[in-house]
């Protein structure tokens, strides 16, 4: 999904309506959490496996992962900026993974693909150089990699802030199932965007025969 022209601010009263938007989800993502042990969820152990066909870093998870142990825990997921609370509100509701970036901070094409190993990357929250490995999934542009381990946790450089004007929103789904369940986490988002941000969006369908888009 593609954003431009965005105001990553809302009036206290809009910024209302997201929280309300958020917390409900928490309640909808109950739905994924059925098994008294955490992992034998199904969307976790669907995604576990296929973390195991790659190279990670060391307890990499996918980020609906981490969304849904912080609900199991009764932690929730706090509030970030609009544009984060609701692409999280649209994980949890759908039980897939979300992420953004901030498109004028990539530099040249943004690829998934397999890294070569030593890709720059500076975690959220982070002032420490954590390199990807040889043989890991990434989303890498220019400059180094952009979120590793496919969709476990997105850069400094590139993360969303109240600041952001343009953005490229991302899902994956791993199988037929979940592409349906992307699909409406995708027009969710696209409708709650315009709702609450007044922001128009396009979405874009990307699998290995129609692989690229030019923005």
């Amino acid at each position: 999904m593609i954003l431009k022209n965005i105001n990553n601010n809302l009036a206290k009263e809009e910024q209302d309506k997201v929280d309300n938007l958020l917390e409900k989800a928490h309640e909808d993502a109950q739905q994924f959490l059925t098994e008294e042990e955490f992992r034998k969820n199904d969307v976790v152990d669907k995604w576990r496996s296929i973390y195991q066909q790659f190279k990670k870093k060391k307890g990499a998870r996918s980020s609906i992962e981490a969304l849904l142990k912080r609900v199991d825990q009764g932690k929730g997921v706090g509030l970030i900026n609009p544009l984060v609370d609701i692409y999280n509100a649209s994980s949890l509701t759908y039980g897939v993974p979300c992420g953004g970036e901030d498109l004028d901070t990539i530099e040249g094409d943004m690829h998934l693909g397999v890294a070569k190993g030593g890709e720059d990357f500076f975690p959220l929250g982070d002032d420490e150089n954590e390199p990807a490995l040889e043989g890991e999934v990434i989303y890498y542009d220019g400059k180094g990699a952009v979120c590793r381990c496919l969709n476990w946790r997105d850069g400094q450089r590139t993360m969303l802030t109240e600041d952001t004007k343009n953005a490229i929103m991302v899902m994956e789904a791993i199988d037929e199932s979940q592409k349906k369940d992307t699909n409406d986490a995708m027009d969710f988002l696209k409708m709650n965007l315009e709702n609450y941000m007044n922001i128009n969006s396009n979405i874009h369908h990307l699998d290995a025969k129609n692989s690229s888009i030019e923005i």
